[in-house]
């Protein structure tokens, strides 16, 4: 037994004793801390009721309603733009106002500072809205934790994660989550290209890379590279209309597939996982690292992009949200860079390192050599 765990036992044997906590509130230098982890405390209590007002400032439109800048709207004007009774909207904003959404001045509602942010950021609207799905399979969590992996609204939602033909979905049913994917992965795009150089590379080859919506922010950072597109058949025809629209149809290559079932292109001396593996099991996982090892060129690199358990807050946002969210789905789970990493030596891949990142939350960056 370690120091820590010294700690650990003791520091569990204080906060469990009545005694302790009476002292400890009662005490001025410790009277601050305690009323510190009360707030922690009463704050995941409260957590699905503050995501609830988000979601429904999101869902009302009010959050981008230009209307509720400066200066700002009145509660009746809010009132009339929500569709809702003067005594709800109060009670909704006064809510939205105490989680920084917005800023109560003057009688009038106008963006806080969270609020302000949020309302220029379609990725994470798009997520927002798409979670009403999300906390319908979460009013029962401990019944969907008992009931093993089974038919919910989310693994409605992605249905290509468990279908047993995935190159075979139809486009009605990719539309949905490949705009959602769309939208969001600005963000994911935004943070590899301030972290990652590409300039060493002749082509990149984005597997599981939907509209082109990665590959085409790339395309604008690096005229020089050579763009390939690896995805269901139905996302792909999507992901060309795209290159096409952005002038890259020269530059940008498509393919339609599962990479499950077919071979990936050849030629590409890198290739990237943008949000894919944590959206599956790890069986799946590895039949697709080794996928990706074998079409690389000799001596090419892969580069993985996704949320990782990585410590402070990319840690419970990865090992609670995601850990969640992927269970519901019904496939995936997130991993830390240390398990992604043994996976890919597995798999054959070698020199395997980190890349820092400005914000680990939207994703972390792994790059290793074949």
């Amino acid at each position: 037994m370690g120091l820590y765990d010294v700690w650990l036992d003791f520091q569990e044997k204080c906060l469990t004793s009545q005694k302790f906590h009476d002292f400890a509130i009662k005490f001025p230098l410790t009277r601050p801390i305690v009323r510190k982890r009360q707030s922690e405390l009463f704050d995941i209590v409260s957590g699905f009721v503050y995501s609830q007002i988000l979601y429904s400032c999101v869902e009302l439109g009010i959050i981008t309603n230009p209307k509720l800048k400066n200066p700002g709207a009145s509660l009746q004007e809010v009132s009339d733009l929500a569709g809702l009774r003067l005594d709800e909207t109060r009670r909704l904003m006064d809510g939205a106002v105490s989680l920084r959404l917005f800023e109560k001045r003057h009688d009038k509602y106008r963006l806080g500072d969270l609020g302000a942010a949020l309302s220029i950021n379609k990725g994470v609207l798009a997520m927002i809205g798409h979670h009403g799905e999300f906390y319908k399979d979460l009013v029962e969590p401990v019944d969907l934790l008992k009931s093993g992996r089974r038919d919910t609204n989310l693994s409605r939602y992605w249905n290509y994660a468990r279908s047993e033909a995935p190159a075979a979905v139809d486009a009605k049913k990719v539309t949905a989550y490949s705009e959602l994917m769309s939208e969001s992965q600005l963000m994911v795009a935004d943070e590899v290209l301030a972290s990652f150089n590409f300039s060493p590379y002749k082509t990149l080859l984005d597997v599981g890379g939907g509209q082109g919506t990665f590959l085409t922010c790339v395309a604008n950072a690096y005229p020089d590279l050579q763009l390939k597109l690896f995805d269901l058949p139905e996302v792909a025809k999507r992901a060309e209309q795209n290159f096409a629209d952005n002038s890259l149809s020269t530059r940008a290559k498509c393919y339609g597939g599962s990479f499950f079932d077919d071979a990936l292109p050849q030629g590409a001396d890198l290739i990237s996982l943008v949000r894919i593996l944590h959206d599956h099991d790890d069986e799946p996982v590895m039949k697709i690292l080794k996928a990706v090892h074998q079409a690389l060129e000799p001596g090419g690199a892969l580069i993985v992009c996704e949320p990782m358990s990585t410590g402070d807050s990319a840690h419970r946002i990865s090992d609670a949200y995601f850990n969640f969210y992927l269970y519901a789905m019904g496939s995936g789970r997130p991993r830390s860079p240390e398990v992604l990493q043994n996976m890919l030596k597995q798999a054959g891949f070698s020199s395997i390192h980190t890349k820092n990142t400005r914000a680990p939350l939207i994703t972390s960056i792994l790059l290793a050599q074949k």
